[in-house]
């Protein structure tokens, strides 16, 4: 498979991880008792200033929710332009692709660590995309030197 296809598989992945992250964070109602709600409740109750303003824990837990969406939302728009990027000269994104390669990678540890095992696979199919993509791409640039 060519690199341009690799990075729209990429893509492709990245959306349904910010789908199924957005859907999952947007629609979560707490579902393990009263002791989870108690949390969540007091996490809202809780305002102090933060930066100027006043805000509580479940903002910012909440914000960020959004802000990790947001970011994979990126990615897909970032690997379907590197896409289009590699169909006309391969070795100029090798670096970016490399790097969202391991940006993918550090995320699927970080989630092993602080959060589940579920978002650790789409995390290391788009690692695994990436890096084909890197090094079909650097093959291209072989090929036509060659």
């Amino acid at each position: 498979m060519k690199a341009p296809m690799l990075l729209r598989c990429a893509a492709v992945l990245a959306a349904v991880q910010f789908l199924a992250h957005t859907v999952m964070f947007i629609s979560y109602a707490p579902r393990h008792g009263a002791a989870e709600t108690a949390v969540i409740e007091t996490m809202k109750a809780t305002r102090f200033n933060f930066g100027g303003w006043q805000r509580s824990y479940w903002d910012l837990y909440y914000g960020y929710g959004l802000l990790a969406a947001f970011s994979v939302l990126l990615e897909v728009i970032v690997f379907w332009q590197l896409a289009r990027l590699a169909t006309r000269d391969p070795a100029l994104g090798r670096a970016l692709i490399l790097t969202f390669a391991g940006a993918n990678l550090v995320h699927a540890g970080l989630c092993l660590r602080y959060f589940f095992l579920m978002p650790i696979f789409p995390d290391l199919l788009v690692a695994g995309c990436l890096g084909a993509a890197w090094y079909r791409s650097g093959q291209s640039v072989v090929l036509e030197n060659a």
